[in-house]
């Protein structure tokens, strides 16, 4: 028996599958959610659904539900807690009820499949394998063990969030990662890749990497960056994706305060630190984060920050000197401040 004849022998025996995607859906999970539904289809599980919380706010993540038509609905947390006898739940790119995603913590999961560092989970069916570089690897693999139907849908999206994830097979890749790739190649439609690899660019989201790039502080070979306020949470990878490729820069980790959260974003080349670790060391305790060694990033509710006297202007200050003096201990920074510095 293999992981991929388990999982189909699961869900032979479900009537429902529901698989939650975790906040603000990148294309590696979307990807994954897509191709476990179509196992599950070729299973025999005749209702499916794919639920995501948080927002699709990346320009990419928007055009790739778009072009492949990914159908999706908001979670309902309720809803997943009390199932039905023969209803499954999955999670894929993610693994843990409550972290980086709205699922009731404590709540049964039937399957989980991730490549993100956890420790012991807990499902009737896990895949966790942190060494490979993408969730959709493993889906590439399934699919392919178990013959399921291969159109130019499935294999553009699972072929672009590969690509995507290890950044153009540069970042994290295996030999597993070229294995899938030339599985899905020929079925990948070639135009749709690129207009998923090319997508639009919003005002907000240039707005906020041009401050990125403004208000950086180097110290050594590490680079930090507040963007302050910004609507545009995915504008954050993509300052520390640009960042990180400054002359000199082995690390990146920017930050911004996004709604009612400061979302984190970090990016290394640094073989002496792994920034998952390290921002799981800095904010475990007041929010969610942690990742790989070369890529990583957080979310920390804005409630811990406000009181009385934050609000505004100072609010934003207050962010930016807990949250710099927390990375700065984390990856060893002397002289900086929570002030906004740049030196070239």
């Amino acid at each position: 028996m293999t992981a991929a004849t388990d999982l189909r022998d699961l869900l032979a025996g479900a009537t429902e599958l529901t698989i939650v995607c975790h906040n603000n859906p990148d294309p590696d999970c979307l990807a994954s959610a897509l191709a476990l539904g179509r196992i599950a289809a070729a299973a025999g599980v005749d209702e499916r659904r794919i639920l995501y919380s948080g927002e699709i706010s990346h320009q990419q993540n928007r055009a790739f539900v778009n072009l492949l038509d990914v159908d999706l609905a908001t979670l309902d947390p309720e809803s997943v807690r009390d199932r039905e006898e023969g209803s499954l739940l999955a999670f894929v790119d993610h693994a843990v009820p409550g972290a980086n995603n709205r699922v009731p913590e404590g709540t049964p999961v039937d399957v989980v499949i991730d490549h993100h560092p956890h420790d012991a989970l807990d499902a009737r069916f896990v895949d966790h394998r942190e060494g490979v570089g993408a969730t959709a690897t493993i889906l590439a693999e399934y699919v392919r063990e178990l013959d399921v139907d291969l159109d130019g849908t499935l294999a553009t999206a699972l072929l672009f969030a590969i690509r995507r994830e290890t950044l153009g097979f540069l970042r994290g890749v295996t030999r597993a990662e070229y294995d899938a790739a030339a599985f899905l190649h020929e079925a990948a439609d070639a135009d749709l890749l690129r207009r998923l690899a090319s997508p639009a660019v919003s005002g907000a989201t240039a707005d906020a990497i041009a401050t990125a790039i403004e208000h950086r502080t180097i110290r050594g070979s590490t680079l930090l960056s507040n963007v302050g306020r910004t609507s545009e949470r995915d504008a954050l990878p993509q300052a520390a994706d640009y960042l990180a490729t400054l002359e000199g820069v082995e690390t990146a980790i920017v930050f911004g305060i996004v709604e009612d959260t400061v979302q984190l974003s970090a990016r290394s080349t640094d073989s002496r630190v792994h920034v998952g670790d390290a921002l799981g060391d800095a904010f475990a305790d007041v929010g969610n984060a942690g990742g790989h060694r070369e890529m990583a990033g957080g979310e920390i509710p804005l409630g811990i920050f406000a009181d009385d006297a934050a609000d505004g202007d100072a609010l934003c200050d207050l962010v930016a000197t807990v949250v710099t003096a927390r990375l700065a201990d984390a990856f060893g920074l002397e002289g900086v401040e929570g002030e906004e510095e740049t030196e070239e």
